[in-house]
């Protein structure tokens, strides 16, 4: 499962789509950024630098302060592969937040998407 191309991708042209995504579901950007804060450990002030910027992933999860040690806890298939067994560990962290986001947009308790 290499598809680097992603690597490359700017975080804020993907942002939007998650955005999207949640609001669909009655939730709210807020929400979508309260899951990259526990995933990554960015602050509001650093998660919009990174927007404004437009980062690329690769730098987005390579400058995060601190990947949250329950990661491990995400579990479940997200594009057609289990997360938990993605081994690059760059795509493990970009499918993490995509499958949070799935979570979130599926209506789950952010309790439990937050692994708390």
């Amino acid at each position: 499962m290499v598809n680097t191309r992603i690597y490359k991708m700017s975080f804020a042209s993907v942002y939007p789509h998650y955005v999207t995504k949640a609001e669909r579901k009655g939730k709210t950007s807020s929400d979508i950024n309260t899951i990259i804060y526990w995933l990554t450990g960015y602050n509001e002030g650093e998660l919009q630098f990174h927007i404004d910027n437009k980062t690329d992933f690769e730098t987005f999860f390579e400058l995060a302060p601190r990947i949250n040690p329950n990661t491990s806890k995400i579990t479940g298939i997200i594009c057609g592969y289990r997360v938990e067994d993605i081994d690059d560990p760059l795509m493990q962290k970009i499918r993490y937040l995509d499958k949070l986001i799935d979570e979130l947009a599926k209506g789950k308790a952010m309790e439990k998407i937050l692994r708390q």
